[in-house]
């Protein structure tokens, strides 16, 4: 099987294992008599520990290759899916989910993968392939773990779903071992060995289109993760539904956001380019998020969870694209772990902060706090812009400097 077909399906499994528990995490919290603030400060503890780990796993897979690091971070995510499965209290629910975080190195390292494998022409096209399937994984995990947990927060069994995660993470390392062949070659290492050191903030700096892009990504991010954090406790509170329900309304947000990235952005990018596509999901997600804050009728609910669906679909391949150009081949991983690093940010800030925003405001300020955020990152898009447009000018003065 080709690398990519095999990339797909690797991140399908591993995202849908992950999936999995994204609604059920909340109610789990709230059978242990967690409040709306705490549930999402521990939603928060996973993406502060990817924050931490996801720069580090990007320079190990520069160094060491994107096989090794995709399965010993699954390895890792299984473990972390046992301990959930059979955590009692609080304290081991916030355990589980700050080893989860810390082994969080697969989806960079997949990312990086993608871009080995592909030319700069068609690496909108190929990243939206990756997209896609953990777009799937998003889109059936959240309804899985929904059905095999039940409707009902007195009766739902937490324990199927967690193993079912744990069980997907062993066969998803199986894969990478007997599907994936190297694509970071070991000439590629040993330029990687013989570089220099460059940390995350070196290259923010030495990179303003890179620099912009990880602020766009936080920004955007921010709204994601709102979203993610608060939409099974405001469901609860606002529609009085259960895990299943969730998982559904998850489902339709997933069909939309894969629908994107598979169908529309591997169209919509050659023809508009990938800064264009970025200014437009931006403006769906600003739209799709004051519309969840302010709507209450269940057609206007669907049509805010539609319009963030297709700005995630939007967002995410073309945003991944940009990042990658930044690169050069020995250090690609580090350039995308360092752009990743904006998105665990986001969902370090966006939980901390939607938490006390809804126990004070109410269901609906959150989403209207993170449309506001995330209106910000159409700056960073001019940003991204002045930093191509001056590229030609400095490769300019750079020739005229060397024919002196």
């Amino acid at each position: 099987m080709k690398p990519l077909p095999s990339l797909f399906i690797v991140c399908m499994i591993d995202v849908l294992g992950f999936g999995i528990l994204i609604p059920l995490v909340p109610f789990i919290a709230t059978r242990f008599g967690a409040s709306p603030t705490f549930i999402t400060w521990i939603l928060g503890t996973y993406s502060a520990c990817q924050l931490l780990a996801a720069p580090l796993w990007g320079r190990l897979s520069d160094r060491f290759g994107r096989r090794p690091i995709l399965s010993f971070s699954m390895f890792g995510a299984g473990v972390s899916y046992v301990m959930l499965a059979f955590a009692h209290d609080v304290t081991a629910l916030f355990v589980a989910r700050a080893v989860a975080g810390f082994m969080a190195g697969n989806l960079s390292a997949a990312m990086a993968y993608a871009s080995d494998i592909s030319q700069p022409a068609d690496r909108a096209k190929t990243m939206g392939t990756v997209g896609a399937a953990i777009g799937v994984g998003f889109m059936l995990g959240p309804a899985i773990g929904g059905a095999l947990a039940g409707e009902q927060l007195a009766s739902a069994s937490f324990l199927r779903p967690a193993l079912v995660s744990a069980s997907l993470s062993g066969l998803g390392m199986l894969l990478v071992l007997w599907l994936l062949p190297e694509s970071h070659t070991a000439e590629r290492r040993r330029e990687h060995a013989a570089g220099p050191r460059v940390r995350p903030w070196q290259l923010l700096r030495q990179l303003p289109a890179l620099r912009w892009l990880a602020l766009a990504t936080l920004l955007v991010t921010f709204s994601q993760s709102t979203l993610d954090s608060t939409v099974a406790i405001w469901a609860m509170d606002r529609y009085h539904v259960g895990p299943r329900s969730v998982g559904l309304a998850l489902l339709l947000l997933a069909i939309v956001a894969v629908g994107t990235q598979g169908l529309l952005v591997r169209r919509l990018a050659p023809r508009y380019g990938e800064l264009r596509l970025l200014v437009a999901s931006v403006v769906c997600f600003v739209i799709g998020m004051v519309t969840l804050g302010v709507g209450t009728a269940l057609p206007l609910t669907m049509a805010g969870l539609i319009l963030c669906g297709l700005a995630a679909g939007l967002f995410n391949p073309n945003g991944s694209s940009l990042a990658s150009r930044e690169a050069q081949p020995h250090n690609r991983g580090a350039v995308l772990g360092t752009y990743q690093s904006g998105t665990s940010l986001a969902r370090v800030l966006a939980p901390l902060l939607s938490g006390p925003v809804y126990t004070h405001f109410g269901p609906g300020a959150p989403f209207l706090l993170a449309g506001a955020v995330t209106l910000q990152a159409l700056w960073c898009m001019l940003g991204v812009q002045r930093a191509h447009a001056a590229r030609p000018l400095a490769a300019a003065a750079d020739r005229q400097r060397s024919i002196r």
